[in-house]
C-alpha cells in the first residue's frame, strides 16, 4: 500500500495517535461478545429474530460468517456495546497501521489469520475441495470511501495462492449453479455489500446461485438478521426476554451489564419520548444508510414526528470516551469508540475511531482509525 498516496487522497483515514486499554476492559469486551454468540446459538433466540428478518435471509449455512465488527464505547463502568456489524471494513487497513506503529510481528499473524479464516469458511462449507478463486464484492468498489482495502484484500489472497478480482455484483453472472466473473468460476465471495439480504435487482444473480449453493458467501444474508439487525439490541438488553429464551443467569448478567438498554419506539408512547430525549440515541431498526441516527438531546420536533413513523428503535445514550490529540501544533479533543473484529465469537483484533459530531466519520482532521493496545 503507498502510505502517501494514501494520505492524499483519504487525509482522514488513519489518525496519528494511538489508545490504549486495560486487560480488564478487553476482557469484558471479549466476554460480551462471547456471551452474545451462546446467545444467537440459542434456538429461541433465533426464531424470535427471523420472525422480523426479511424473506432473504432465512437460509441457514455452516459458514459462520468473516469480519463481524462489535463497536463500544468506553464508559466509567466498563465498555458497553452500542452496535453489532457484520460486514465490518477496515480489519485489514488496521494490520497496516499496526505494522506502522511497529508492530511487524503483530500484522503479519493477523494477516495470516484473516486468510486462515476464508479458508475456514471455505472448509466449513466444502471440505476439503481446493479453494481457487474469491471475488470481493461492493457496489460500485472503486468509488467506495474504503477501496484501497479492497485492493489489500485481492493481493494477501493473491499471495497465498488464491485467485481474486475485486468487482461490482453487475459484472457477476449466473451459469446454472455456476457464479461467474469474465467467465472463471467463483468459489467464495467476500460480501462488502450493505444490500444485506441481497434483495436489490443487481444483485439477482449472485442471491440465485448462493441460494443454490453453488458459491460460498461471507459474510451471508442471515449473519445480519442473526447479529447486526438492531431491534436484536431489544432482546438482549431485556431481562424478561433474556429469561424467556433460558439464557442462563450469568450469561444475563454479562448482557446487561454490556448493552445498553434498548426499545422499540411506539408512536403510542410519543410524548413519553420526547420529554425523555434527552436520554435516547435514535437509530433506524434495519438496513444502512437509508435513514440516518439522531442523538435525542439534538433532535427537532420535526425529525421526532418522522422518526415516529415506525422503524426506529431507540438506545439509552452511553457518551464517547475522548482522546486528546495533537493535530497541526493544537490540542483538538476527539470522541471515539472502540471496535472489535471478531470471527466465530474470537476477538482478532482491536481498532479505535477518533471523530467530532454526533457520529463516527472519515472527515475529521486528525481523527480516522487508530490502534489500541491492551495493557
Amino acid at each position: 500500500m503507498d502510505g502517501n498516496a494514501l494520505q492524499l487522497s483519504h487525509p482522514s483515514l488513519f489518525s496519528a495517535a494511538e489508545l490504549t486499554v486495560s486487560s480488564g476492559q478487553a476482557e469484558a469486551m471479549a466476554g460480551l461478545i462471547a456471551a452474545i454468540e451462546s446467545v444467537v446459538a440459542m434456538p429461541a433466540y433465533r426464531q424470535r429474530v427471523l420472525g422480523w428478518a426479511p424473506l432473504g435471509a432465512r437460509k441457514d449455512v455452516a459458514a459462520r460468517g468473516v469480519f463481524y465488527g462489535y463497536d463500544f464505547h468506553l464508559a466509567v463502568d466498563g465498555p458497553k456495546l452500542i452496535e453489532i456489524n457484520t460486514n465490518a471494513g477496515g480489519a485489514l487497513l488496521n494490520v497496516c497501521l499496526l505494522a506502522a506503529h511497529g508492530r511487524h510481528d503483530d500484522a503479519q499473524c493477523l494477516r495470516q489469520a484473516f486468510v486462515a479464516m476464508f479458508r475456514e469458511e471455505w472448509r466449513l462449507m466444502r471440505g476439503e475441495l481446493p479453494l481457487k478463486r474469491i471475488a470481493i464484492i461492493d457496489e460500485n468498489p472503486a468509488g467506495q470511501y474504503l477501496a484501497p482495502e479492497f485492493e489489500l484484500f485481492r493481493q494477501l489472497f493473491e499471495a497465498h495462492g488464491i485467485a481474486a478480482v475485486v468487482a461490482d455484483p453487475a459484472e457477476l453472472q449466473r451459469d446454472g449453479d455456476r457464479l461467474l466473473h469474465r467467465g472463471a468460476v467463483v468459489d467464495l465471495v467476500y460480501n462488502r455489500l450493505t444490500d444485506f439480504s441481497l434483495d436489490a435487482a443487481v444483485n439477482a444473480d449472485l442471491k440465485a446461485v448462493f441460494e443454490a449453493d453453488g458459491v460460498v458467501v461471507t459474510p451471508y444474508p442471515q449473519a445480519h438478521a442473526l447479529y447486526a439487525d438492531k431491534r436484536n439490541l431489544m432482546l438482549l438488553s431485556d431481562p424478561a426476554a433474556l429469561s424467556d429464551m433460558g439464557v442462563p443467569e450469568a450469561t444475563q448478567r454479562l448482557l446487561l451489564a454490556g448493552i445498553p438498554r434498548t426499545v422499540a419506539v411506539d408512536p403510542g408512547e410519543g410524548e413519553a419520548f420526547w420529554a425523555g430525549r434527552k436520554n435516547w440515541f435514535f437509530k433506524p431498526a434495519a438496513g444502512f444508510g437509508s435513514r440516518a441516527t439522531y442523538r435525542g438531546d439534538k433532535l427537532t420536533k420535526r425529525v421526532f414526528e418522522e422518526i415516529l413513523q415506525g422503524g426506529y428503535i431507540a438506545q439509552e445514550i452511553v457518551p464517547p470516551s475522548e482522546l486528546t490529540v495533537a493535530v497541526a501544533d493544537a490540542a483538538q479533543v476527539m470522541k471515539l469508540d472502540l471496535r472489535c473484529y471478531a470471527y466465530a465469537g474470537q476477538v482478532q483484533l482491536m481498532a479505535a475511531r477518533l471523530y467530532q459530531g454526533q457520529t463516527t466519520n472519515f472527515r475529521t482532521p486528525g481523527g480516522g482509525f487508530a490502534p489500541v493496545f491492551a495493557v
